[in-house]
């Protein structure tokens, strides 16, 4: 809500109807038409009432009513008085509020305010005082997950997704496309696995529920409300760099990109000259299918050859025949260590021109 506004309202009923009133948030934060109407006493005793109880009620001469949302407390409107006329005045007020409530909302609430810093369409100077106005919590531990679905499906995604986060102080859910949404999770603390923990819970239960596959990139944890773009930027670059270089994977965190992040950040034309370079006696492309798979394997393994010709079930001197034929074609011996780092880079480098090429 916009206090401001809201404020402003209350002061406006309150002359026509000659009594206190206000609203008091979701967020239990109180905006009335005159300060300390309603004690913090009072307060605590409304909101904990309100929990299993969203019928209009009467307590310490205040009549309050309730504003349900999906099911769930929305904001409560009060009057001062419990006689009828306080509770006409109640639903009055509700057609009032909630018509501007909902005029103000697509401006003003804070899951907008969110989607507005992920898209770049506030100003970061304005971040701050944004934050102030809609009581924003400035500081506090978030990290960002953008979840990729891989189709459309009967399901919803993003009711799936706020189901298992209900808490709309701590986390805010914002819907980019038909199979695009952002997490803003809030944390009490940092902690890599429980970061990590959350991508694979929400993962098994779109696959559970849905039967909906996902991709989910993982931004670094930020401890400031004007961080949020960065790391959705960052969740985006994991997915991109995920996408290229282990496509198997179903959750990239952009703390555990690795050599891929320097490489996808690389000229195309600085990545052709490398692969030249390496490749004088030929080119990767004269490899085929089986012994592709082959270093891959050799390089799972540490360059152990007999683990690796266990793995493959081929005799230890058919691994070695392969690996010779590699370095006849490419003039390097994975045998060797440093010219096995130097292939692997190489792939790395050839993956990135690759889908450079698919994008184009």
């Amino acid at each position: 809500m916009n206090t401001r506004v809201f404020q402003q309202m209350a002061y406006q009923m309150r002359d026509v109807m000659n009594r206190n009133l206000g609203i008091i948030t979701d967020g239990g934060f109180v905006i009335s038409s005159k300060e300390g109407c309603i004690s913090n006493s009072d307060l605590s005793c409304v909101l904990s009432f309100t929990e299993d109880n969203t019928d209009t009620f009467t307590y310490n001469g205040f009549t309050y009513k309730p504003v349900l949302n999906m099911n769930k407390v929305d904001y409560i409107i009060f009057v001062q008085g419990d006689d009828t006329l306080a509770k006409n005045y109640v639903n009055i007020l509700q057609v009032s509020f909630s018509g501007v409530k909902y005029l103000y909302d697509d401006k003003h609430d804070k899951t907008n305010f969110i989607k507005n810093i992920i898209l770049d369409n506030i100003l970061p100077g304005d971040v701050l005082a944004k934050a102030t106005e809609l009581h924003f919590p400035i500081e506090g531990l978030r990290a960002v997950y953008l979840i990729k679905s891989e189709k459309n499906t009967d399901f919803s995604v993003f009711e799936i997704i706020e189901n298992m986060f209900p808490d709309k102080q701590q986390d805010f859910i914002v819907s980019l496309d038909e199979t695009s949404l952002v997490l803003v999770k809030g944390f009490e603390e940092e902690n890599d696995d429980e970061v990590m923990n959350i991508a694979k819970s929400i993962y098994d239960n779109l696959m559970s529920e849905g039967l909906v596959k996902a991709t989910i990139g993982i931004g670094t944890v930020i401890d400031n409300v004007k961080e949020i773009a960065r790391s959705y930027k960052e969740a985006c670059v994991a997915l991109e760099v995920g996408k290229v270089f282990d496509n198997e994977k179903s959750i990239v965190s952009y703390d555990n990109l690795g050599i891929g992040r320097i490489i996808y950040q690389l000229p195309t034309t600085l990545c052709e000259l490398f692969l030249s370079e390496v490749f004088k006696k030929g080119s990767i492309e004269d490899l085929d299918q089986e012994i592709i798979f082959t270093i891959q394997k050799f390089f799972e393994n540490n360059l152990n050859v007999s683990e690796t010709s266990r793995q493959l079930y081929v005799h230890r001197n058919t691994l070695v025949y392969r690996l010779d034929k590699i370095q006849k074609i490419t003039g390097l011996d994975l045998r060797v260590f440093d010219e096995a780092i130097i292939f692997k880079v190489a792939m790395m480098v050839n993956k990135y021109l690759e889908s450079n090429t698919i994008r184009l």
